[in-house]
This record gives structure tokens, C-alpha cells and sequence, in this order.
């Protein structure tokens, strides 16, 4: 009895130690979700509204890993990528309107990210901020086409372990109320804080995260066999690593920052003055190392859907995807030529991202739900499911409707169009659904 209890620990930390080495694919979606467009929401949230929304935060990693959890499911049951598994089931069409949510989405973000990174780099040495994008360009599309996922995967798990750790040193050094902070746990929504609160839960759940996650795990080799492993990575990386990144950050602007019209390099300048100069550098190298991993992740996400849909390899065996990957890697380099101000660049295109959002989580619980996957849904996942996909059509139809109230412009007359016939094809889907349930009753 004795023996059998110290060997049994030990069986259990082995299985940790095994679940621990063995994770990957859940921290590239998770590296895309803890970018600077987060970071932009999360510090203006904190300056602006103080702990109110601290509650917000701590559901959007919740929220967040409910998604993570019904795209895993999606991809290891039909041990397929999301694209394939769409046209098998509802055609050729649909499929390709997937394909260019996801392109939308991901490539106005990868240009601003850019910009960002830029702007950090060029912070921290004094190199030009032109030079430094172009240069970081150029190692995406060397690093990501030459070496492969591996590579990127190994790159997210020590980035987002470093840029959590800058983070939470950052509360050691930065002042926090607990006591408004428990407070802050208490659901409300202070008025003009309804913005903010959708770019805080936007960019946990985001179009790219929830498609892409299928081919980081065939990239990986993960099957059915692995349903066990692959939901410890999910819950690791989006529940317990996201989240403790989102609260940090927050806590970190909201007890000392006053000033909602910070950028986000900004915000890292402003700890300086007023709780010393390592709260700036580790805010500033937690920026930097967000930036660097969210543009890896978000550089690999309309590749891997773009060769799916055109029947080419989704690893860099394939030189096809192989160059897809380069070009959209070095496609990126105009962004640090934007210049301006990047705060409200990533508001805009973490907002673009959400318009397309619901249209993949409707795909997603579609699919679970159909003959393309094998096991039933359980009905708790789609409770979780269908509960984000009607926040996340909210915060949609808000922002299409700012969008419209503040005058019809090119930008702006863009958003609405790729709004109007994502929703159409949402409704369309859900329409679809609805016919084969009662059908399928007769």
C-alpha cells in the first residue's frame, strides 16, 4: 500500500511531464490571440474604465478556449482542415468564401502588426522603423518557409511564455487595488465602455484562431488518438496562459494608467515616469515578443486554407505552400510605411476580424453537428458554441452600425459590403440547418 501510492504520483507526474512536452498546436492559435490589437484593447480598457472590466477579461479567455475547443474537436474528429471538410459537405462556394473570410481578415491584420512590431523595434534600438519592418519580413518568410511549422512552434511556446512572464513581472513592479479589482469581477458595463468590451472578447475569438487550428494540428500529425492531449493544450494555452496575459496586461494599465488615448507603445512609454523604467522595458519587450508571435501565427493562417482549398500540401514539403507562406510573409513589409497611429489601426482591423467571425463559428458548429463528424457534439460544447456565436454577431452588427452612422467611405463602404454578404451566408447556413433538423424530425 505504501509503494503503491508514491509509484502512483509519480505515473501521474510522468503523464503531466508527457501532456506538457507534448503540446504545440493550441499555442499557435493562442500566440495570433495574445498580439498587440489585444494588448491596444486591454490597456485602453484599463486606462479608461479603471478594473471595471476586469470581468470581461477573465470571460474572454473563457470564451476563447470554448471556441479553441470546438475547432479542435472539428479537426481531430474528421482528422481533415476546415476547408476540405466545408466542401465535402456544402460545396465548392462555400468553401471559398471561407477561404477569402480568412484572407480578408488576416491580411489587413498582418499589415498593422507589422506597423506595430515596427514601431516597437525601432523603439527599443533606435533603427528606423521602415528598415526594422522590412527586416522582420524577411525573417518570417525565411524562418516560416524554410523551417517549416516546427519552427513555428517552438517559436510561440517560448514566445508566449516570455511575453507572460514580462507581463506578470510587470505586476510586481506596478501598483494593483485588489479590492477594486475583486470588484471589477462584478458583471457591468460603464457607459461608452461597449467598444472596448467587444475588442477585449474579439480577440479571443477571431476568425483566424477558430480556422486555422485544424492544420496546426495535422501539421502536427494529431489524430483522434490524441482528443486527450489536444484538449490539455487548448485549456493550457487559451484558459490558463491567455488568460493570465489578458489579466496582467489589464490589471498593469488599469492601476496606474489615466490616459485612454495611449498607443500602445505609448502606454509602455508612460510606466517609465510613473512607477520606473523596468515596468516600461518589460511592458515594452512584452509588446514586442506579442507582436513578433501573433505575426508568425497570423502569417501561416491564409496559406494553410488557401493550399486546402487548391489541393496542395499544407507543410513546406509542398514548395506551392512553400512560397504561399514567403509571399504573404514578405507581402506584410509595406506595413511598416503606414506610419500614424496604431492604436486605432488595431481596433479597425481587430473589429474587421470579428464581421467574419460569426460566419466560421456558424461552419464550425454546422459541421460538428452533421454527418461529417462522426461522434455527437456534447450539448453543453454547444450551449458554449452557440453562446459565443451570438455575442460575437453582436459585436459585429455594432460595429457595421458605427461604421454606417460615421458616413459611407471607401474603408467603410468596404466593411459593410464583406459584412452584408458574410451575414447573408450566415443566415443562409443557419436557414440550412434549421431545414435538415426538421426534415430529418418528419
Amino acid at each position: 500500500m505504501s509503494d503503491a501510492t508514491p509509484t502512483a504520483t509519480g505515473n501521474r507526474l510522468a503523464g503531466v511531464r508527457e501532456r506538457l512536452s507534448g503540446m504545440g498546436p493550441s499555442w499557435v492559435v493562442g500566440a495570433v490571440a495574445a498580439g498587440p490589437a489585444t494588448i491596444a484593447s486591454l490597456v485602453t480598457a484599463g486606462a479608461a474604465f479603471d478594473y471595471a472590466l476586469l470581468w470581461v477579461v477573465v470571460l474572454s479567455a473563457a470564451a476563447g478556449t470554448v471556441a479553441q475547443y470546438l475547432a479542435m474537436r472539428l479537426g481531430l474528429l474528421t482528422e481533415r482542415g476546415i476547408v476540405a471538410v466545408v466542401e465535402a459537405r456544402l460545396g465548392e462556394r462555400w468553401a471559398w468564401l471561407l477561404v477569402a473570410d480568412v484572407v480578408v481578415a488576416a491580411g489587413a491584420a498582418q499589415v498593422v502588426i507589422l506597423n506595430t512590431l515596427a514601431a516597437v523595434t525601432a523603439t527599443i534600438t533606435g533603427v528606423g522603423a521602415g528598415v526594422c519592418g522590412v527586416a522582420w519580413a524577411v525573417v518570417l518568410a525565411v524562418g516560416l518557409a524554410g523551417r517549416g511549422y516546427g519552427f513555428l512552434e517552438l517559436g510561440a511556446k517560448l514566445l508566449v511564455a516570455g511575453v507572460v512572464v514580462s507581463f506578470v513581472s510587470s505586476l510586481f513592479v506596478v501598483p494593483v487595488d485588489a479590492g477594486r479589482a475583486l470588484d471589477g469581477l462584478v458583471p457591468t458595463l460603464p457607459a461608452g465602455s461597449a467598444v472596448l468590451a467587444a475588442g477585449i472578447l474579439g480577440g479571443a475569438v477571431h476568425v483566424t484562431l477558430v480556422t486555422m487550428h485544424s492544420y496546426t494540428m495535422r501539421a502536427r500529425g494529431w489524430t483522434a488518438s490524441e482528443y486527450d492531449l489536444a484538449t490539455f493544450d487548448v485549456v493550457a494555452s487559451m484558459l490558463v496562459a491567455f488568460g493570465v496575459y489578458s489579466v496582467a496586461v489589464f490589471l498593469v494599465a488599469a492601476g496606474v494608467l489615466t490616459d485612454p488615448n495611449l498607443t500602445t507603445v505609448g502606454a509602455a512609454k508612460a510606466l517609465g515616469p510613473l512607477v520606473g523604467p523596468g515596468a516600461e522595458w518589460l511592458f515594452l519587450l512584452g509588446l514586442g515578443g506579442a507582436a513578433v508571435s501573433t505575426l508568425g501565427g497570423n502569417t501561416v493562417a491564409p496559406p494553410f486554407l488557401l493550399a486546402d482549398k487548391l489541393g496542395w500540401g499544407t507543410t513546406v514539403e509542398d514548395g506551392r505552400y512553400r512560397a504561399l507562406l514567403a509571399g504573404f510573409a514578405l507581402l506584410s513589409a509595406p506595413g511598416a510605411f503606414i506610419g500614424g497611429e496604431v492604436l486605432g489601426q488595431l481596433v479597425l482591423v481587430l473589429a474587421l476580424g470579428t464581421v467574419g467571425t460569426p460566419f466560421a463559428l456558424a461552419l464550425v458548429l454546422y459541421l460538428l453537428n452533421s454527418p461529417a463528424v462522426p461522434e455527437p457534439t456534447p450539448t453543453l460544447a454547444n450551449v458554449g458554441g452557440v453562446a459565443i456565436f451570438l455575442v460575437s454577431g453582436a459585436l459585429a452588427a455594432n460595429f457595421v452600425r458605427g461604421q454606417v452612422a460615421g458616413g459611407l467611405r471607401p474603408l467603410s463602404g468596404a466593411v459593410l459590403a464583406f459584412a452584408v454578404l458574410v451575414a447573408a451566408a450566415t443566415l443562409g447556413l443557419v436557414a440550412k440547418y434549421a431545414r435538415e433538423e426538421v426534415t430529418t424530425g418528419a
